[in-house]
């Protein structure tokens, strides 16, 4: 058993390399990097989240949809059946659809915490 995991990582090393020791691979990695880096250091800094004031449309807007939805019943209900869809889902093995069920449910679950916290990219 140990000579065939052996065997098999061997094969997974060889295929990685030779990808790598491709040109055209090597150039588009570089490429996505350099993208990747630019988007990092071109980023802006975030502002938080504030609820708006009391008695304008944005209040109203934001009452109905974060507080009496996402807060409520219907943000609840959706976080645990996204919950308990990642669990079905593990327990059939299927992990990579249950990994963002299960994030999907805690974002759900702690809506009003991350409301509040997270900060709003301008």
């Amino acid at each position: 058993m140990i000579t065939r995991l052996k065997t098999k990582l061997e094969t997974l090393k060889t295929k990685v390399y030779s990808k790598l020791e491709d040109p055209t691979f090597s150039r588009r990695l570089g490429i996505a990097m350099m993208t990747f880096g630019a988007l990092m250091l071109g980023a802006k800094i975030a502002g938080a989240f504030v609820a708006p004031a009391a008695g304008t449309f944005a209040y109203t807007v934001y009452d109905v949809a974060v507080n009496q939805m996402l807060n409520g019943a219907i943000g609840f209900v959706g976080g645990v059946a996204a919950m308990a869809m990642g669990a079905v889902m593990a327990i059939q093995q299927k992990i990579m659809l249950a990994i963002p069920c299960i994030l999907g449910g805690a974002v759900l679950l702690n809506a009003e915490t991350l409301i509040t916290t997270l900060g709003a990219t301008f």
